[in-house]
This record gives structure tokens, sequence and C-alpha cells, in this order.
């Protein structure tokens, strides 16, 4: 029995120790233990993320935990033109998901420097104002859309930081009523929560029996939210929560970063594995995108132009609120032109960058921090963030570093979080007739 229980663990040993390659090479080296050094934990496991189906290690609301059924749902709905059944005209109506801006071939942004739903047709950067909707009426916002990717390591979401009635936002209370979205902070649940619930009115969304009895769904509501008394069963705060326990689910852990961290070292290239170590070093990037998510729930004043000078936009303007980033949210002069340090995972995906697209390529991206000179001249230096200064970084340098950037932190494999269907049939992510022949779904 002895000789059985040593052989047991001698055998548990062997697999533990081959389950992570031994580092060998002088850059595995150097950068694992710089991760370690950086790493609260003391250790570079800190920064891997969580498997998408290890729903107890993901960041979620205790009010809304994760279960497979609300994913099940919210991944439906997500991708689901038949919830936009509130469209100002008849042309519009089924014809734009939340995928819609939200694409997940491009990284969970949208396809063109500002993403259109309703009032929107075709798709990626070809999508165009619908001619039966004037400028004022299409659904635009005044940023990018933000990517979904690690969304769950966000508390409080937008640009502005505005929705959630926690974290940032403990001592803002006073702002809340004064804006018609934001009153739903006081019930007191997180930014994805709180955003989707206003979301659905934002952008025209609808549930109702069509969606439920002609599509199919009751099944679906019935199943992810058994205990919930059925006359709030299929409401905007259910649809909601399913929403925002998939987008939880969303996670870059196949990005070669992701995969070095877990032992395999031949996952990044030698180029990426330098630009990783500017990352965390010399360039210093990580002060602001941090953990495994690369992002933070802080907000910064970096100088870049907004969504009204990028060419192509609709309905924003100079004066638009939204342009003074979260101190048009707090009203505090300190919080001017800050803006939410975003996640880093698949940017490469969607060639737009910065809350008003101003930049169209990571090297510019990197260009822009390098130099760090503000191009926004309605900015006063006053604001602007003490980390956005010159980073000296040489040619060969911001290569690296844009290697580690686009190919090092891009998971390939997004496509897994899309459903093969949605229950009205309907094209995903778009059903408007322009994007049926552009995708060849009709």
């Amino acid at each position: 029995m002895n000789k059985i229980i040593l052989l047991s663990i001698a055998l548990g040993l062997t697999v533990f120790s081959c389950s992570k390659s031994k580092l060998t090479d002088p850059l595995d080296i150097k950068l694992s233990e710089k991760l370690s050094r950086l790493s609260p934990t003391g250790s570079s496991d800190y920064f891997v993320l969580p498997e998408s189906d290890d729903y107890a290690s993901i960041p979620q609301d205790p009010a809304n935990p994760i279960t497979p059924a609300k994913v099940a749902l919210g991944k439906m709905l997500f991708h689901e033109t038949a919830l936009a059944g509130g469209a100002l005209h008849e042309s519009g109506k089924y014809t734009y998901s939340c995928a819609t801006c939200h694409v997940a071939a491009n990284g969970f942004m949208p396809g063109r420097g500002q993403g259109i739903a309703d009032g929107g047709m075709g798709v990626g950067e070809n999508r165009f104002m619908n001619d039966h909707y004037t400028e004022d009426e299409v659904d635009v916002q005044a940023g990018r859309a933000l990517s979904l990717i690690n969304v769950a390591y966000v508390t409080n979401s937008t640009w502005t930081g505005k929705f959630g009635g926690k974290d940032a936002n403990v001592g803002t209370e006073d702002v809340w009523d004064n804006f018609e979205d934001t009153g739903i902070n006081h019930l007191g649940l997180s930014g994805i929560e709180s955003q989707l619930i206003e979301g659905q009115k934002l952008h025209r969304m609808v549930v109702d029996e069509y969606l439920l009895d002609d599509m199919g769904y009751r099944a679906m509501y019935d199943a992810a939210f058994p205990d919930m008394q059925e006359e709030e069963r299929y409401g905007a705060i259910p649809t909601a929560f399913a929403l925002a326990a998939y987008l939880r689910t969303l996670i870059g852990n196949k990005a070669p970063f992701q995969l070095w961290l877990k032992g395999d070292y031949s996952a990044m290239t030698d180029m990426q594995k330098q630009g990783a170590l500017l990352f965390y070093g010399k360039a210093g990037c990580f002060r602001c995108h941090k953990g495994g998510a690369l992002s933070s729930n802080e907000f910064h004043a970096v100088g870049v132009k907004d969504m009204y000078d990028y060419e192509g936009s609709f309905n924003t303007s100079v004066d638009d609120l939204r342009n003074f980033g979260r101190g048009g949210f707090t009203g505090k002069e300190e919080d001017l032109y800050k803006f939410k340090v975003p996640s880093l995972y698949n940017m490469k995906d969607s060639p737009f960058y910065f809350h008003g697209s101003s930049k169209h390529t990571l090297w510019g991206v990197v260009e822009y921090f390098n130099n760090a000179i503000p191009e926004n001249p309605r900015i006063d230096a006053k604001y602007i963030s003490p980390f956005f200064h010159p980073l000296n970084l040489d040619v060969i340098e911001i290569q690296q570093l844009v290697a580690f950037l686009s190919d090092g932190l891009r998971d390939p494999d997004l496509s897994r979080y899309v459903p093969e269907y949605v229950l009205s049939g309907n094209c995903i992510p778009n059903n408007d007739p322009v994007s049926q022949e552009a995708m060849g779904c009709n």
C-alpha cells in the first residue's frame, strides 16, 4: 500500500513539474523576474486571466452571480437583432444588435471609428447612415465604443466611468440625478449591469412578446431566472443581468502573453518579449494598464482629440459635454478631460484608438505617448496627466513595444464567443439589407 501511495505522489509531482516549461532563455527569465517584482503576490501568475467558464474566478456583481443559463441567454441576446424592436423608423427595426458596435472580429469594438446602431446600414468601415434617418436620430456616441474583452474587470463603465453605484463613483452621489441615465446608480449595482439596464433604452431595444414567444426566448429567460417572480422575469433588469453574465466571460485568455504566463514560453516571439519588458519597464505602460486585464479603473487626460474631430462622425460637436470626459460627469475641475484607462487586449483588431478614434495604428499610439505632445489644442496643459511625458524610446524599441501590443496581446479565437445562430434566424450581427448582402446571409 505504501509503495502505491509513494508511486502516486511521484507521478503527481512529475505531472506538476511538466505543466510549466523550465525557464532557460535569458529573455524569459528576465521577463518573469520583472513581472514577479511588480506583482503584489510576488508571482507572475498574478497576471494570468481565468478561463471563460471558471465562473468562480471571474469578477462579478454579487447581485448577479454568473450561471451557465444566464451566459447562454446573454450570448444569444447580445447578437440578436430581434431585440431591436424600438428603432425610430420601420427600416431600422430588427436590423442591429449589441454586436453591431461590439463585433467579435474587431476585438468587440466597431469596424469604424464611430459605431452606428439604430440608423446604420452595412458592416465594418463601410457602415453608413440610413437615408430614412436624420443625423440627430442615429444612435451614435461621442466616444469610440470600448472593447468588451476583459470587461469583467471594469467596475465603472464607459469612458467617463459614470455607471455603477460603487467603487470610483462613491462620493459622486450628488450628481447622479443630474443626468437622464445615471439615476440607475442608486440601485448599487456594478457598472456593467447599470449600463446595460440603461443601454436598452438608449439603443431602443425592447423585450416583448415578439421576442419572447414568436422568437422563442421565454424558455431561456425561465431557465436563467427561475427564482425571479414571473412579472419581473422578462424585463430590462434580467435582460441586463444575462447580457452582463455573458460579457464577463469575454476573456482574452488565449493571447500569446497569456499562454506565456501559463508556461508556454514559445508562445511569444523574442520581439514580443522585448516589447513586454519595455511595457513593464522603460515605457512605463504598466503604471496605468494594470493586472491581467491590462486596464484600470483610473482616469487620465492625455490630450487627444474628440470624436467631434473625427471625419465621418455624427451627432456630436465641439460643445458636446462628453468631450469633457469624467469632468463632464462629476462637475469637478480636477476630472476635466480625463478618460478611463482601457484594456489593451486585441487592440490590433480595430484600427481606431483613443475615445475620439484619432489614431489608426498602434505605431501611431506608441509614437504619441513617446513624444508626449498633446494633440487637442482645446485642452490646457494643466489638465494633462503627469504620466504623459516623453518615453525616449528609439525606433527599434517602438517596434518591439508595438509587436507586444499588436500580437502578444491578441487572442486569435474570439469567434468562440459568437453563437452559430440566434433564435430569430436573422443575420449576425446586423440584419439590414446592405449587411445581408455583404455577409451573404440573406
